[in-house]
């Protein structure tokens, strides 16, 4: 029994110390941490001022409220790029290969990524939900659903950011990690209930919406936080009737394909 929880112990604590390297980058390269605070302040006001005037929400219930959980969902959703960032960056400074030469588990590089940048991510919930708070948004569910919808929010972008440890190590630098992250994470975003009502949409482009793991995440986060209009029946869809089992089930399945096929991709990576 000893044998086979020493590997795991170990991973955790190098992961562990990985991570904490990670996070004292912030004090170090504070430019990280200004965009990390910059972007969720500009996505907030923006929507909320510039085009919240111009969208009609079903039922009585303000944009505002309706819009900041869907902000939530998008942010977490970029700040989890951060890990592929971060990992092709090193590959590309060769801190990989410092990492290669000390008695430490392999794998322990990659937990240690995805687990730092939970940090970013609670970071830019703290500074959205401070700014949604400024412009109107309400939590009008008790603590616990509020908690468990922020607990959501961090579940499924630790999910994402092991597919952009996949990518941060499939491509040679930092500017392909940001292109092809663009590429696949814009249309997941925008394509969705995050910003506008899913009946704005037609045809198999609702169908996508309802489906879309970044739609019933951002529904979830509005049933528990309140944000919802009573008198708007909720769509027929097993995913929108059950968000959150829903979105809980796309993490799950994200993280067992992703982080198998991160840790082999490393493997190859620093074998070469």
């Amino acid at each position: 029994m000893t044998a086979t929880k020493q590997p795991l112990a170990h991973t955790i604590s190098d992961g562990w110390v990985v991570a904490q390297r990670n996070v004292i980058k912030i004090k170090r390269v504070p430019d990280i941490l200004v965009f990390v605070l910059i972007s969720p302040i500009m996505f907030v006001l923006l929507f909320a001022y510039v085009f919240g005037g111009a969208i009609d929400v079903p039922g009585d219930i303000d944009y505002k409220e309706f819009l900041v959980p869907g902000i939530f969902a998008q942010t977490v959703v970029f700040g989890a790029t951060f890990t592929g960032y971060g990992l092709a960056d090193d590959m590309q400074k060769g801190i990989i290969d410092r990492f290669r030469s000390l008695p430490m588990s392999r794998s322990a590089v990659l937990v240690g990524r995805t687990t730092s940048d939970v940090v970013y991510n609670v970071i830019s919930l703290v500074i959205m939900a401070l700014t949604g708070l400024l412009v109107g948004w309400r939590i009008r569910e008790g603590v616990v659903d509020a908690l468990l919808g922020f607990v959501l929010l961090l579940v499924f972008a630790y999910a994402i950011s092991w597919i952009m440890a996949y990518v941060g190590l499939l491509v040679p630098s930092v500017e392909v990690v940001n292109n092809a992250s663009f590429i696949v994470i814009m249309p997941l975003t925008f394509v969705s209930n995050a910003f506008v009502p899913q009946e704005s949409f037609s045809g198999p482009l609702q169908t996508f919406v309802e489906w879309n793991p970044v739609s019933t995440v951002t529904q979830a986060c509005r049933e528990l936080f309140g944000n919802t209009a009573p008198n708007v029946p909720v769509p027929d869809s097993w995913a929108m009737q059950n968000p959150v089992v829903y979105s809980l089930l796309w993490a799950a399945a994200i993280v067992a394909v992703f982080a198998p096929l991160s840790v082999r991709q490393y493997r190859l990576s620093t074998s070469k």
